[in-house]
């Protein structure tokens, strides 16, 4: 169910629910918090509307809560505008399963491993969140399965997957209009594999041996097009590369296309396959990684005194964006809701960010505002928290300029877990953040031993923790070249929509109650610059 941020009021009520898997939906108006009348509309209204998420309900109670401190937010009505999420897909170093890689993150296992993909015996650095046992069957025909990057191969097998979460298989999609239906899947590095093939052919063999796919298989805006070419959507499509900012600048820029009428669904997201031997000499070369060979899976340590840099990831995380309405009217699943972003840049430095986390602040300001949540509603940060000397102190000083009192805030890094995902990071951890919310469970952030002193927050060290999220942020911020520069921010604002009903008051004035059924709400900002989830209980 989805909750709307509250007035300054605060109560509870039982409503019953409506299956919304209907054409039309149920409102209940309300003068406050007392119910005055049940009403049924269409989808198309822009009063209020009832939503179902696919996930069993707790119970039959809504409760309503708000907080008398918060002021009413303001939040886009119109059905055609508002952005919902309905799928959800990825490759990861635990797998292509959801439920499967959310459980390994709450078990606290690691996924960084010595490296065997290529030789790297002489490298400084010799692990990484390296793919394995990877399968494109059921995905990807044989005969371009050989031929594709792994970048392709993941943003392909998570595109699909996250299009048949959404019940929007081949059948499905070949009865719509798919000229409404865009691709917008980024990636940091592109086809890496494909590019250093092709330079040794080039450089060993002549220019007559470079294979015709050397330059299509490698620029960034392959992985849309493919995925367009296998499911004939035929929407705006093209890429973003902005390093690991990159999933969310795509969720920011795909939500734009939805509400400007350029489209009904979006998929969007990032993917990236850069453990190879030229990604991971480049970042060697960059001084960027973790050396700590002899124990790989203690590398990765957000926040700890002894951190020594961050550790190579890779895998796809993709997104089904798609218009409230055109949802409503195909019966879909609602997971959450896109509600608003920002782009700032600290204009500061190639590679150092700004002690204060100036840049970053701001932008978590200015999403939180667009969002129309206030940072006291905030009590669950996942960090970008990369394991990085200057970048981490940067990031948790930018998030107590913004949240003064974080007594109640608790704060975990994904990325002590799987690496650091570069482009796909954004998505991974998109996907990683919903299922916080949707279970109530915060995955650990490993490999905390000996915590930086300034580092006063929860950072739920080591081992799982229950915890009722009202507000969470999923907070990153872009590095140019990946090396600590906050060069650029992004934030993108999703609401969780879990349970039965959603009840919109009194728009005309901006006024909001919020109706919740032991859900949370969950707004989602973006990576790479910020990535922030807000929910509201």
């Amino acid at each position: 169910m989805a909750s709307i941020p509250g007035t300054c009021l605060s109560g509870s009520i039982n409503l019953k629910c409506k299956d919304s898997r209907t054409n039309g939906a149920s409102l209940m108006q309300y003068n406050g918090l007392k119910a005055v009348d049940s009403v049924k509309l269409d989808s198309n209204r822009q009063k209020g509307f009832a939503l179902k998420s696919a996930s069993k309900s707790r119970g039959p109670g809504i409760r309503a809560m708000a907080s008398p401190t918060v002021s009413a937010p303001k939040r886009e009505t119109d059905p055609k505008k508002r952005v919902v999420i309905t799928g959800m897909g990825l490759v990861s170093v635990f797998g292509s399963d959801i439920d499967v890689f959310y459980n390994k993150l709450l078990e606290g296992e690691s996924g960084i491993t010595l490296i065997d993909r290529f030789d790297a015996k002489d490298f400084t650095v010799r692990f990484a969140g390296q793919i394995r046992n990877f399968t494109s069957t059921g995905y990807i025909d044989g005969k371009n399965d050989r031929r594709l990057d792994d970048c392709w191969r993941y943003c392909l097998v998570a595109g699909k997957k996250a299009l048949d979460d959404a019940n929007l298989g081949q059948q499905v999609l070949e009865q719509m209009d798919r000229t409404r239906i865009g691709v917008l899947v980024g990636t940091g590095m592109g086809g890496l594999t494909a590019f250093s093939s092709g330079v040794e052919s080039l450089i060993l063999k002549g220019y007559k041996k470079i294979t015709p796919f050397f330059i299509p298989y490698s620029i960034t805006n392959m992985g849309s097009a493919l995925l367009a070419i296998d499911t004939g959507l035929m929407g705006p499509n093209y890429s973003i590369s902005t390093a690991c900012a990159t999933a969310n600048y795509c969720f920011y820029a795909a939500a734009n296309h939805i509400r400007r009428g350029e489209a009904e669904i979006m998929v969007a997201g990032g993917t990236e396959a850069a453990v190879t031997a030229t990604g991971v000499g480049g970042f060697i070369a960059c001084r960027a990684l973790s050396q700590r060979n002899d124990e790989p899976g203690k590398a990765s340590r957000p926040w700890d005194k002894d951190r020594d840099g961050f550790v190579m990831g890779e895998g796809s995380g993709v997104l089904i964006m798609e218009s409230l309405e055109h949802a409503m009217n195909r019966g879909a699943n609602i997971i959450a809701e896109y509600l608003g972003g920002a782009v700032t840049c600290d204009a500061h430095h190639m590679t150092d960010p700004r002690s204060d986390g100036l840049g970053v602040s701001s932008c978590i300001t200015k999403s939180l505002e667009d969002a129309g949540v206030s940072p006291e509603e905030v009590n669950y940060v996942n960090a970008h928290a990369t394991s990085t000397l200057a970048g981490d102190l940067a990031e948790v000083n930018a998030i107590k300029k913004v949240f003064k009192d974080t007594s109640e805030i608790k704060m975990n890094g994904t990325k002590s877990l799987i690496g650091h995902g570069l482009g796909a990071a954004g998505g991974l951890e998109a996907i990683a953040t919903i299922k916080a919310i949707n279970t109530g469970w915060l995955h650990p952030t490993i490999n905390q031993y000996n915590l930086e002193p300034d580092v006063t927050i929860d950072t739920v060290p080591n081992v799982k923790k229950h915890h009722e999220v009202n507000v969470a942020l999923t907070y990153k911020f872009i590095k140019a070249y990946l090396v600590e520069s906050s060069s650029r921010e992004l934030l993108i604002i999703i609401r969780k929509e879990e349970g039965r009903r959603v009840i919109r008051l009194d728009v005309r004035k901006c006024q909001w109650e919020e109706i919740t059924s032991l859900g949370r709400d969950a707004v989602f900002v973006g990576h790479g610059a910020s990535m922030s989830v807000v929910i509201q209980k």
